[in-house]
């Protein structure tokens, strides 16, 4: 049986004459691999767990995907393959960010041709000291326009180095094509000032597992965290405690993932997301060269707090 999604207006988005609902939590699917080739059969696998166990939706071709390891034939697979287990009330969001503005609306068509409901555009950044604001909003204008579907902004300045500051998303909110955000920082204040400065059906999106009771207390409409992948159940309870205004359930269920989100993330990174699926029973797969798997005493920490999660 599926589970109940946890979704409430107003942060809904019109696509092809439907609604797409961007308040839940989402998963950023990592790509599995097996002998260095895609895995379709594993992510058709894992999709329909997450979905069965309730999620908005999934993000494939993000920073935990590998996106910058696929080559476009390969992105066009993966999001096909997670199409096909993506129910239509759920969404589907690929990334499509890229350096350039042309390469970035390329992209968002061929995610779009393949099934995406909306796309995710990173900021460009190899230039970053040379793109002032105004070239940004030029770029995410033209990327909006020409997209087939829903644009995302991803702010994520710890990568990139770019920042989208909260005057710079209101602008740009005011596209009637750019439906909202993922924000991939915790700092509380940027989230309070992001909601005050777009409007009700701009949904910001926390990227930032340790961060999510404080984004979604000041505003946020849900978030897109890899820790969702391994604890749905708690993430998607988070989101309805705030919701609810049962405070310290949601600040006890944030003291619960964090340490598991952590370690997925920024201390062990996509190998250590894909080591954490695997003891989890999902299909994590191999990294992609550079990236390397996880040494035995690295699998066992994340395997110590999986089961201190559980218990």
């Amino acid at each position: 049986m599926k589970g109940a999604v946890v979704t409430t207006a107003p942060f809904f988005f019109l696509c092809y004459g439907r609604s797409v609902n961007f308040r839940s939590i989402f998963i950023p699917m990592p790509t599995p691999f097996t002998g260095g080739e895609v895995n379709l059969g594993a992510i058709a696998c894992n999709v329909r767990k997450w979905m069965d166990a309730g999620l908005g939706g999934i993000v494939a071709l993000g920073t935990n995907g590998e996106a910058a390891l696929l080559d476009d034939d390969e992105s066009q697979r993966v999001v096909e393959a997670a199409r096909a287990e993506v129910p239509a009330d759920r969404v589907l969001i690929a990334g499509a960010g890229r350096e350039s503005t042309r390469a970035t609306i390329a992209a968002a068509k061929r995610a779009a041709a393949a099934g995406a409901d909306a796309v995710l555009a990173k900021t460009p950044s190899t230039y970053k000291n040379h793109v002032p604001v105004a070239g940004l909003i030029a770029h995410y204008t033209a990327v909006a326009d020409a997209s087939p579907v829903p644009v995302l902004l991803y702010n994520f300045p710890a990568s990139t180095g770019v920042n989208l500051a909260p005057e710079t998303v209101a602008t740009l909110a005011a596209h009637p094509n750019i439906a909202g955000m993922k924000e991939t920082s915790t700092d509380v204040a940027q989230f309070a000032d992001l909601s005050a400065a777009v409007p009700p059906d701009f949904a910001v999106l926390c990227g930032a597992a340790p961060g999510v009771f404080g984004a979604l207390s000041a505003g946020a409409a849900g978030a897109i965290i890899a820790v969702a992948a391994l604890l749905p159940g708690p993430c998607l309870s988070l989101l309805q405690c705030v919701r609810d205004g049962r405070y310290d359930e949601a600040l006890a269920l944030q003291h619960r993932i964090t340490p598991l989100g952590r370690a997925v993330t920024t201390a062990f990174g996509v190998p250590g997301l894909k080591a954490a699926l695997d003891l989890a029973g999902y299909q994590g797969g191999e990294p992609r060269p550079p990236l390397a798997a996880l040494t035995a005493d690295a699998v066992e920490r994340i395997r110590v707090l999986l089961h201190a999660t559980h218990a």
